[in-house]
């Protein structure tokens, strides 16, 4: 099985009302600008859209409501991210039923499993299912590596076909390239990597902070393609201070609060997360003004 995934695919926000009931026309509005922006895809429900802080028919309405909006213009990949396997499948039914493009596949919650239970965990969704997966690799936020064993023993099963990586190890990129030639499409799954990944063969980059600033993310990735270092290092520069905010642990309430400033979506998160307060939200919004100021697509209209 291949795929046409491939660019930049932000890990889109769930948008919530005042009371946190799920607010579908603002979280289409989000899913709906960044296709207008020229983005290639879409991850919806992964960790920036708060997928384990949903109830089960939620994730469904969530998807469903994607799937309508986004109306066949871009993949829309959701996240199965749940506490045991057996969940995970019905998800991945359902969500194939509901006409995702895609899957991205996580370890399941909480539970630290050898390598054999996380690759059977793997193998058992993918075979419920004929939807392309990708395995979201982690190692930092889910204290499970999926490993070249792991990979190994999955080669035969034909619809994983990707792997977000994650590690914030660069070396990761080459590694699992050298090991598994093209078997694999790899995404950059660390916003603070994505360079590094796109020039050592990630064929796209999985991000969160494209969500507040798509221009330049889509710019960025077409530099990288068209081999435009200098032009791709320049945005990559620019951003990298918000970039670095999606390897901390309060990477969601950072990445909406950027959405609001930069006016497409809301800060508001359920709990156990809360919105930044204090001295850090200050500094992420001095961050995000800054940025925001000097951005390169305002240089670039100017020109």
């Amino acid at each position: 099985m291949t795929t046409n995934w491939s660019g930049v695919f932000p890990a889109v926000t769930t948008q919530f009302d005042a009371s946190l009931a799920i607010d579908i026309d603002a979280t289409q509005g989000v899913q709906d600008a960044l296709v207008k922006d020229g983005v290639n895809g879409l991850i919806v429900m992964g960790t920036c859209g708060e997928n384990n802080s949903l109830d089960p028919e939620e994730k469904r309405t969530v998807l469903k409501a994607a799937v309508e909006v986004v109306n066949n213009r871009v993949p829309v990949i959701t996240g199965v991210s749940e506490f045991d396997t057996r969940r995970a499948i019905a998800y991945a039914e359902d969500a194939e039923r509901i006409g995702a493009d895609g899957l991205m596949v996580l370890p399941a919650m909480v539970y630290v499993p050898k390598p054999e239970e996380l690759t059977a965990h793997f193998r058992m969704i993918a075979e419920a299912t004929s939807l392309p997966i990708m395995l979201y690799n982690n190692p930092p936020a889910y204290r499970v590596n999926i490993g070249s064993d792991v990979l190994r023993a999955l080669e035969d099963v034909p619809n994983i076909v990707a792997v977000k990586e994650s590690a914030p190890d660069p070396r990761r990129f080459t590694d699992l390239i050298n090991e598994f030639g093209d078997r694999f499409d790899i995404f950059a799954g660390l916003d603070d990597v994505a360079l590094e990944g796109l020039m050592l063969g990630a064929k796209g980059w999985v991000s969160g902070l494209t969500s507040a600033f798509p221009q330049e993310s889509v710019q960025l990735v077409k530099a990288a393609a068209r081999g435009d270092w200098e032009g791709a290092r320049a945005i990559y520069r620019w951003f990298m201070p918000l970039l670095h905010l999606d390897a901390e642990h309060d990477l969601v309430q950072s990445i909406k609060l950027a959405e609001q400033i930069m006016g497409r979506g809301s800060e508001r998160v359920r709990p156990p997360r809360w919105p930044l307060t204090g001295a850090r939200r200050a500094e992420v919004t001095a961050m995000v003004e800054k940025a925001a100021a000097t951005r390169p697509s305002l240089k670039l209209k100017a020109a």
